[in-house]
């Protein structure tokens, strides 16, 4: 019996991850628990129990009151009821040190990369096998439209380890930022090695991600690196993440040159920045329009998380328009010279909407005017930047109103009889000249099948990664 409770010992604290020590320990408080509920005792310090590590032989005593000297307890004196309570208290134990090992262990390895093994899905989490614990990534981890059968390899990020209760949900994510970080990590050595830093990063997860980077070594070009010979590097990368979209952007301290590159692969002709709003006013032809904006926005909704800045994108024409508008608004007031205009321009308010928002205060400070006249010129702009914003707002409605009046229209002419074709029997009687019988004769049913026509696939974008 002593051999099998140490082989029994060894074998939890290897299975469970849990201090042989600790077992041992609680083995013996178990049996302590299980004395004074055998004799029915409330003194803690009247019993004892000591386990030989080596042999695994158990000494079970009781504390003399009148002498001190300690009374032996055979172990099968112990009744069903004490050997129960022995059972729980073990139990117990043994769970609250699997769950500090947990959290110890576990908790280390936050932002860590592992894999394991689809386990099954709860309410549209994805409960996840690793090693000897489960793991959950709730539907917010996920990449949208992923989805693992049971037994399917699931490499993910250990987002956050917290205590719930008895205990330790492990929340797994492949959503997050981090993801992408550690997978650069694990395929790009220069990176591992922080001869290539991740500058910035913006991500929709399933879609695209934008990544900054930048080498320490003039030698090592940062973006051939990422990318591998062949793409093979970022391939791997993509194919982990199921085709998502990786444009890999060059570094640079310099805002404007950073948004440029950003924006790619549309290209920019001109970046206006104001630092008092935060915004960057890019300028761009018309036949890189759709391509800076992106699909349903998401190129300029990328490269702005991406920079840090609100990115504005105007064609020349437009651009053109909200720097007359201005010039019209503020040139007639008093006061107002040309170098103040190259001021205000060289400070990104390029429209009377900025000059509204920048207020009166930077004007004085910045460009030189007096309290009454940048007081002036706010008012001015506001009232122009009212006018403009309604007139902005009559084009939408009669642009849509045009875009419903043409919907109607061929939805009318799409929805109007057609001329029909004559029906079998018609055509019978037109050849034979009419003479129908007088008695109608039975014909043969019949029936024609026809499919459907299939609808034009939905146009979708290049799988290729981008690299700007």
């Amino acid at each position: 019996m002593s051999a099998d409770l140490i082989r029994f010992i060894d074998a939890i604290a290897r299975d469970r991850g849990v201090d042989r020590d600790l077992l041992l320990q609680d083995l013996e408080q178990a049996l302590v628990s299980a004395a004074r509920k055998h004799f029915n005792s409330l003194d803690t310090e009247a019993f004892g129990c000591t386990i030989d590590p080596a042999r695994g032989s158990i000494q079970l005593w009781r504390v003399n009151e009148e002498d001190g000297s300690q009374e032996l307890i055979p172990m099968e004196d112990l009744g069903r009821i004490p050997a129960q309570t022995a059972k729980q208290v073990m139990i117990q134990r043994f769970r609250e040190n699997e769950k500090v090992s947990l959290l110890d262990e576990y908790g280390k390895r936050v932002g860590d990369v592992l894999t394991g093994s689809a386990h099954r899905y709860e309410g549209g989490a994805l409960i996840v096998q690793i090693d000897r614990v489960e793991g959950f990534m709730p539907r917010s981890e996920q990449i949208p439209g992923e989805q693992f059968h049971q037994g399917d390899r699931v490499r993910c990020l250990i987002k956050e380890v917290r205590e719930e209760g008895s205990r330790v949900k492990i929340i797994l994510s492949r959503r997050h930022e981090d993801f992408i970080r550690r997978l650069f990590e694990a395929e790009v050595p220069e990176v591992s090695e922080h001869v290539i830093e991740l500058k910035a990063m913006a991500r929709e997860a399933g879609f695209r991600t934008k990544v900054a980077v930048a080498s320490i070594d003039s030698k090592v070009d940062a973006v051939g690196a990422c990318v591998g010979v062949r793409g093979s590097r970022i391939r791997n990368i993509v194919d982990e993440l199921g085709g998502e979209k990786i444009d890999i952007v060059r570094w640079n301290e310099s805002s404007q040159v950073l948004i440029a590159n950003a924006l790619k692969p549309a290209e920019v002709e001109d970046v206006s920045l104001c630092f008092e709003l935060g915004r960057a006013t890019i300028i761009v032809r018309d036949d890189q329009l759709s391509l800076a904006i992106g699909r349903r926005g998401q190129n300029v909704r990328l490269a702005a998380r991406l920079t840090g800045w609100d990115i504005d994108i105007l064609t020349p024409e437009e651009f053109a328009k909200g720097l007359e508008a201005l010039e019209d608004t503020i040139k007639p007031l008093n006061g107002i010279e040309d170098a103040m205009l190259d001021r205000m321009g060289a400070l990104g308010m390029i429209s009377v909407f900025d000059v509204e928002e920048v207020g009166a205060d930077v004007l004085v400070a910045e460009v030189g005017m007096t309290e009454d006249v940048a007081a002036l010129v706010v008012t001015a702009c506001a009232q122009r930047a009212k006018e403009l914003a309604e007139q902005q707002q009559k084009e939408r409605e009669e642009a849509e109103r045009l875009k419903a009046e043409e919907t109607e229209a061929a939805d009318a002419l799409l929805g109007s009889d057609a001329p029909t074709e004559p029906s079998a029997e018609a055509a019978v009687d037109s050849i034979l000249g009419g003479g129908a019988p007088s008695e109608a004769v039975p014909a043969a049913e019949s029936s024609e099948s026809g499919g459907e026509m299939d609808s034009p696939a939905e146009a979708s974008e290049d799988a290729s990664t981008g690299v700007s």
